[in-house]
């Protein structure tokens, strides 16, 4: 098996460096054409492209800017006349615990990394359902699956993507269009000063491409969350426990009394929507 992008458009945001321009170079070696996304550097990595004989534009949008992202896919369009892969990848960091953090910062964090997915999702989509095809990646990160002190905003943001996943999952599959998630784990300028050097040797950005590639791919799954680094892959999930019915007297003191009840991983499993999550009580209930 070899996956082979020749022919499909893939955008890649933020990848002026770091983590970004690994995913774009991933795929325009396997023939991809991309529109490389960055406010700041995205022709040195479309000239790195071409150099290698891909094919590559540049692209200067805000991914905070609805505008500049539906100019970002009519731009694709007009170059290459369609898009098949998007990668949501811009990010910034305003690190510091929230006692300490200007809401301003914990906004900033959000406009891009949340509302900047929000905005390149949309403006892809009627393309994508056009085509009766699309492969959407979000980008989280283990602050938002697990928390990290200092990055409040970086964590909820980075979980909102997968909450978009979760949605984009049931409303785009009826359109081939398959969203799915990627945790790097990798040494870029944004984690250079949250690693020890020993560890950043390691976590080579290039070694988190296979799973963007994997993720772009028409066999790629739908709904799964990948983590990457240091060329380990890995499957995460959101896992809830078997309910334990306490009956219509339920109470705040029932539930202490039978918290390692509630707790216990036997029986633990993942659940594909919110509606099936309703209905896993509403079966409890009748059937105890």
């Amino acid at each position: 098996m070899f996956f082979d992008f020749k022919n499909q458009v893939a955008i890649v945001t933020g990848a002026g460096g770091g983590l970004g321009r690994s995913y774009a170079l991933a795929l325009a070696a396997r023939g991809a054409s991309v529109v490389i996304n960055d406010l700041n550097n995205a022709q040195a990595v479309v000239e790195e492209i071409i150099k290698n004989g891909g094919k590559a534009i540049a692209n200067n949008g805000n991914v905070a800017s609805n505008e500049d992202m539906q100019k970002m896919a009519a731009q694709a369009i007009d170059a290459y006349g369609r898009i098949d892969i998007l990668v949501n990848n811009a990010g910034i960091l305003r690190d510091k615990s929230f006692a300490k953090m200007q809401l301003e910062d914990f906004k900033a964090v959000m406009d891009v990394h949340l509302m900047g997915s929000v905005n390149a999702s949309k403006a892809v989509l009627a393309t994508m359902q056009d085509q009766q095809y699309g492969r959407i990646i979000m980008i989280s990160s283990s602050s938002g699956l697990y928390g990290n002190f200092g990055q409040s905003n970086y964590g909820a943001a980075k979980m909102g993507v997968v909450g978009l996943m979760n949605t984009f999952k049931l409303e785009f599959k009826k359109y081939n269009i398959h969203v799915n998630t990627v945790v790097p784990i990798a040494a870029t300028q944004m984690t250079e000063n949250l690693m020890p050097e020993e560890a950043l040797k390691i976590l080579n950005p290039d070694l988190v491409s296979p799973a963007i590639v994997y993720l772009s791919a028409k066999e790629a799954p739908n709904g799964e969350i990948i983590s990457a680094g240091g060329g380990s892959f890995a499957r995460a999930r959101i896992v809830e426990s078997e309910a334990l019915y306490l009956g219509n007297d339920a109470s705040g003191e029932m539930i202490a009394e039978n918290w390692s009840k509630i707790t216990d991983p036997l029986g633990e499993k993942s659940i594909a929507s919110g509606p099936e999550h309703s209905l896993k009580f509403i079966s409890k209930a009748f059937s105890s």
